[in-house]
């Protein structure tokens, strides 16, 4: 099959590529070529912007890809150009969403208050009401004023000329993760703290994660299948509370301290903690065969030993405030 990859050049989609590549698929890339990635020789280089996509298009046409996989679209413009770009080249287009597009995200960070939503989230679970979600903390030039999935999956799912599929991902985490999303935890275990705190509530808060290569797994899958058409995948390896989460994080770093739970209200967390976002990825699962190709004790060590050697360049000392921590674990005892 012959894929074209609009982006591809951080975390996921080099994977991606070099899944599709080792299968012996036929690989382009369309990105401003800025950022160097060790491509195989057989992936083709397309350098252009896609704020000006419709100036490669000829490019297009002789790479002439089956499907296309956009990594990057953020907003309904860039969507909607890629559509235009591509009806008649290619068959299809894989899109990249997120868990943000439903209505439990709107509860989780005050934009949208209300009851809880049940968990674990389907693809047919409530989509946020409110859109553009960041709006309110950024300027009109700032890519997250105009920033928001949901118009995005409709206008790839809405084509009458090009089959879209749309996979929602999970919070991924693995080597090269620019969030460091085990860091936090991490760092503390490596200073040697005697405990971990956990808000109570916070504990028992439930996320949905994926490994950086079963997500990137499941993206080919979503690619290759023609059954995907017009479909909406969620995307989930492993659906836990936090204090689960992080006693396995623990666990495979040798840590021997503990976890206090401090009462609610103690600990700032910035967010909703009474409403999940975990996934369901019963359908991927069922339609497509996706499993994890990657267990969850090597991922945990693949990402560790990679967030040991790879830390943050800045480090906010109010985030590992260690002589508060130590104040709440006292009160806690008397």
């Amino acid at each position: 099959m012959k894929v074209l990859v609009i982006g591809g050049t951080r975390f996921i989609g080099p994977i991606v590529i070099s899944q599709l590549v080792s299968q012996g698929h036929e690989v382009a890339v369309f990105n401003r070529n800025q950022t160097k990635v060790d491509f195989s020789n057989k992936v083709v280089q397309i350098t252009g912007d896609r704020n000006d996509i419709e100036a490669s298009i000829e490019e297009f046409k002789k790479f002439s890809p089956e499907v296309v996989l956009d990594m990057i679209p953020f907003n309904k413009e860039e969507a909607r150009r890629t559509v235009a770009v591509f009806e008649g080249i290619a068959e299809r287009i894989v899109a990249i969403s997120s868990a943000d597009v439903y209505l439990s995200y709107g509860r989780l960070i005050g934009t949208e208050p209300g009851e809880s939503v049940e968990t674990p989230l389907l693809e047919t679970s409530p989509l946020r009401e409110k859109l553009y979600p960041y709006r309110e903390q950024a300027q009109p030039e700032d890519w997250r004023y105009h920033y928001d999935k949901i118009p995005v999956e409709k206008v790839y799912l809405s084509s009458e000329k090009i089959a879209g599929t749309v996979l929602r991902l999970p919070m991924v985490y693995g080597p090269g993760d620019r969030q460091h999303r085990l860091f936090p935890y991490l760092k503390r275990i490596n200073d040697h703290r005697p405990y971990i705190l956990l808000d109570e509530g916070y504990a028992k808060w439930k996320t949905t994660r994926g490994y950086v290569e079963n997500v990137a797994h499941a993206i080919v899958l979503a690619i290759l299948n023609p059954a995907a058409s017009n479909e909406i995948y969620n995307v989930s390896d492993y659906n836990s509370p936090e204090q689960e989460w992080v006693q396995l994080i623990g666990e495979h770093s040798g840590w021997r301290g503990s976890l206090e739970i401090i009462e609610a209200g103690k600990i700032s967390l910035g967010m909703n903690i009474n409403q999940s976002i975990n996934m369901s990825s019963e359908k991927i699962r069922l339609e497509l065969g996706y499993t994890e190709i990657v267990s969850l004790e090597e991922a945990l060590k693949r990402t560790i030993e990679w967030e040991n050697s790879h830390p943050p360049d800045s480090i906010s000392e109010k985030d590992f405030d260690y002589d508060m921590e130590d104040r709440l674990v006292k009160e806690k005892s008397l």
